[in-house]
């Protein structure tokens, strides 16, 4: 078996973390690989003396952003990953510090699922073309007043929000900015995207829930500046007055490793702070 390990560098106790894991790993004859430059120090193997597709399993030691960090550096690896929360608040990244072990045991013993996730790709008019977990936002960035996007589905005028701007969110990426701007929980294995406006001016703009097989187009319309488009908050582009953005479902799915000991409603309950108590 072969795992590729991730640390993000700015947790302090990521670099510790990752070192001990490779020893457990390598405890059981697994070969753990990382990245060329961090390798050695963590007594790891470099990832480039390894063909992308042997690798069975990718181990993301920090948050949910190290995960998609991780994704976006890493595009031609397509192995399920586990992500090991060493933040805060972390979705994707579910498995806490405190049940490591026990979770790499489960996950050595084969005590786990895969679940596919979809991802979306996005292409501007001037050909530059993305990928994206979570989520794509088209923000009005440096712009002090809000901004006019126009939006089409299968070529359907939907709606121009008056908006800060609009984000176009996966299952996956639901609990994330959408979550923060007013968007519905979404459950990953759900295929739908949600369009959800930032703080609209018309206050019944909601958010919207679509079939992912559907293509989206946002037109920007302001005779203003520029508007910044993100995808999940690793890189972004520019988009000028008049130009269109396109989105769609990709061919590509991020696959995600489902232990059994941990369950997506549980981390909702405790990422999200819920009081509600069971009454029997």
């Amino acid at each position: 078996m072969i795992i590729a390990i991730f640390y993000n560098e700015s947790k302090n106790a990521s670099r510790s973390v990752a070192i001990d894991v490779c020893r457990f790993l390598a405890s059981f004859n697994v070969k753990v690989v990382s990245d060329d430059h961090k390798a050695a120090e963590i007594g790891a193997l470099p990832i480039s003396g390894v063909d992308p597709k042997e690798i069975d399993f990718m181990l993301s030691l920090g948050g949910d952003g190290t995960i998609l960090r991780v994704l976006h550096s890493h595009p031609e690896i397509e192995a399920p990953l586990i992500g090991i929360n060493l933040g805060g608040l972390g979705f994707m990244a579910d498995v806490p510090l405190t049940d490591i072990y026990a979770s790499l045991q489960d996950l050595l013993n084969g005590s786990y699922q895969i679940q596919k996730r979809i991802v979306m790709e996005g292409k501007a008019s001037n050909g530059d073309a993305c990928f994206a977990v979570n989520d794509i936002v088209v923000h009005r960035a440096q712009i002090p007043s809000l901004v006019d996007l126009a939006m089409y589905v299968d070529g359907s005028y939907l709606n121009t929000f008056s908006a800060d701007g609009l984000i176009v969110a996966t299952p996956g990426g639901s609990t994330a900015y959408s979550l923060a701007a007013g968007g519905p929980i979404i459950t990953p294995e759900v295929n739908a995207l949600v369009i959800t406006p930032i703080s609209p001016h018309t206050i019944s703009n909601r958010p919207i829930v679509l079939m992912p097989k559907e293509e989206i187009r946002i037109q920007y319309l302001s005779e203003n500046k520029p508007v910044e488009v993100t995808f999940d908050g690793i890189s972004s582009f520019s988009m000028a007055t008049g130009e269109v953005f396109r989105i769609k479902l990709s061919p590509k799915t991020f696959r995600s490793v489902l232990l059994t000991r941990h369950n997506y409603f549980s981390t909702l309950r405790t990422k999200l702070g819920w009081a509600g108590k069971l009454r029997v």
